[in-house]
């Protein structure tokens, strides 16, 4: 399915304590934001949200991808309450990304951190970076490190798996390689990367 930028910037601006509640969801008034009782470390206010624990947090799409294991297109159907169209014939057709999902998430980030810093050799600041950003997180079902893209939004476009023991590499289910995994700096110089392991290790 289709949906225009409009839809999508309406999707971005649902107020979340509305929408928490109308999936019956249980919240706690904390001040001027609520706390979600399924995830206490994790608060909401108007559009934004915000997970202490891991000094993270986003717009409401790439919350119900991530909280409620929702693709891009089901996410901004569920928030803006609007079905998506057919793509024009002149526009080409996003269908092989609509069904991206990000991999579960591990309670903690242990296996993939070792894997990047002990057996990568990859410096902790540079790893803690990415791991406090989300763009690097570990899964929550084999534990391979997850390296994600996103778009001009900061919506999780992209996906790349890459196992900590053994060689296995896998970009998940309609990931977009256009918002592929990287470091936006303040330089004018590009750099090309054939993987994410060697972004880390360059920087």
């Amino acid at each position: 399915m289709y949906y225009t930028q409009e839809q999508i910037d309406r999707a971005n601006q649902a107020d979340l304590v509305s929408f928490l509640q109308s999936q019956g969801e249980q919240l706690t008034r904390a001040g001027n934001e609520y706390r979600w009782k399924r995830h206490d470390s994790l608060t909401v206010r108007g559009n934004k949200w915000y997970r202490h624990s891991q000094s993270k947090g986003g717009a409401p799409i790439d919350f119900v991808m991530e909280f409620f294991g929702k693709s891009f297109t089901e996410a901004v159907e569920l928030l803006a309450g609007e079905k998506g169209a057919t793509p024009p014939p002149d526009r080409p057709s996003p269908a092989s990304f609509s069904d991206f999902r990000l991999p579960p998430r591990s309670t903690d980030n242990r296996t993939a951190r070792n894997y990047l810093t002990a057996a990568r050799r990859i410096d902790e600041d540079v790893t803690g970076f990415f791991f406090a950003s989300g763009d690097i997180y570990e899964d929550a079902t084999h534990h391979n490190a997850v390296f994600v893209g996103r778009d001009e939004s900061g919506i999780p476009r992209y996906a790349h798996q890459r196992g900590t023991a053994g060689s296995f590499r896998l970009d998940v289910k309609g990931s977009d390689k256009a918002f592929n995994f990287c470091y936006r700096g303040e330089g004018e110089r590009l750099f090309v990367f054939e993987a994410p392991i060697d972004l880390l290790s360059f920087l």
